[in-house]
């Protein structure tokens, strides 16, 4: 009786990673999706797409490693902070070794010839396979008759011949066959990892000259509010709106520190860790000047932990001038 082919598929959970996995199963492959989290991209997408399609997928979190590559990444950033060849290079490692453990017969992934002109030209797609290791069982499913076979097409575990040619930065291919597999919801092609917002990593870069060794909570209080760094070294986080409050509130540890205007309308302000009594000032002095009470008398309610302390009178804004902004 003939073995079914088991395929691992790297599913970031766009249009590209869905088909990969697609055109598989029309070869009655057993597909399980792989996605992958740390605190610059989360599995959701993934786990749609896997929803969507009606298969397994597994979730591994690769915080640790992934902040390996970012320190110092063989092939570089792109356009801001995302080491997006070395990134792909992990990810096929890790699906490699998964493979060897769990006894898949082939990687796959839905990287498309030239579609994105620096980590996906044909020389950064021989630098991944190389480099991971598992070169040589990754099937590049929408790309292949324009890739030297691997070891799966050559062996017959997956028909060549029912393999793609897709190439280049137009979408029409991608979308003609998502119509074709009556693939009607998936995302667009842009976003999802935040090292690719200019924002985002600069405030990454500030983060690591301060800690080139940050906590997973530091990482993900990046994408929340606006920055400052106070003289003393302190982070200090205002949030933008009623929501980054709620996450800033929501995410407060035994030690840090939470100031809120209440019952007045204003930002919520937020200390990572244990701070001196001129720090709080400082951080009350930015909640008020980003509340419509800049120009009155505010009592700041301070919250450290799970304890109420006493309401701090009304900072003096001019000690806003020993404040270092970094958004």
């Amino acid at each position: 009786m003939h073995k079914e082919t088991l395929a691992l598929c790297l599913m970031s959970g766009g249009l590209d990673s869905i088909l990969a996995a697609r055109v598989l199963m029309d070869q009655d492959i057993s597909v399980t999706a792989l996605t992958f989290v740390t605190p610059f991209f989360s599995s959701e997408k993934g786990e749609k797409a896997a929803a969507l399609l009606g298969i397994p997928i597994k979730i591994e979190d690769i915080t640790a490693s992934h902040l390996e590559i970012l320190r110092n990444p063989k092939y570089g950033y792109g356009a801001n902070m995302n080491p997006c060849i070395d990134c792909h290079t992990l990810m096929v490692r890790i699906a490699g070794q998964i493979l060897e453990q769990e006894g898949y017969d082939l990687l796959a992934s839905g990287e498309v010839l030239g579609e994105r002109p620096m980590s996906q030209n044909r020389q950064s797609l021989q630098n991944v396979a190389r480099d991971s290791g598992y070169g040589d069982l990754l099937v590049r499913p929408l790309s292949a008759l324009l890739l030297q076979p691997t070891r799966p097409e050559l062996e017959g575990k997956v028909d060549r011949t029912r393999l793609l040619n897709i190439s280049g930065r137009s979408r029409k291919p991608q979308i003609a066959l998502a119509k074709l597999y009556d693939i009607k919801e998936y995302p667009q092609p842009a976003g999802g990892c935040l090292l690719t917002d200019h924002k985002y990593s600069q405030r990454l870069k500030e983060l690591l000259t301060h800690n080139p060794s940050p906590s997973r909570f530091e990482l993900e209080l990046l994408a929340l509010g606006r920055h400052f760094r106070l003289a003393s070294g302190k982070k200090v986080i205002i949030s933008r709106n009623h929501q980054e409050g709620l996450k800033l509130l929501q995410s407060a540890g035994n030690n840090d520190v939470v100031l809120t205007l209440e019952p007045l309308k204003g930002p919520l302000g937020f200390i990572p860790g244990a701070s001196a009594p001129e720090e709080i000032r400082f951080a009350a002095a930015l909640c008020i000047y980003y509340s419509k009470h800049r120009q009155s008398r505010v009592p700041v309610n301070v919250k450290i932990g799970r304890s109420t302390h006493t309401e701090l009178p009304d900072p003096v804004n001019e000690k806003l001038i020993q404040i270092w902004v970094i958004s």
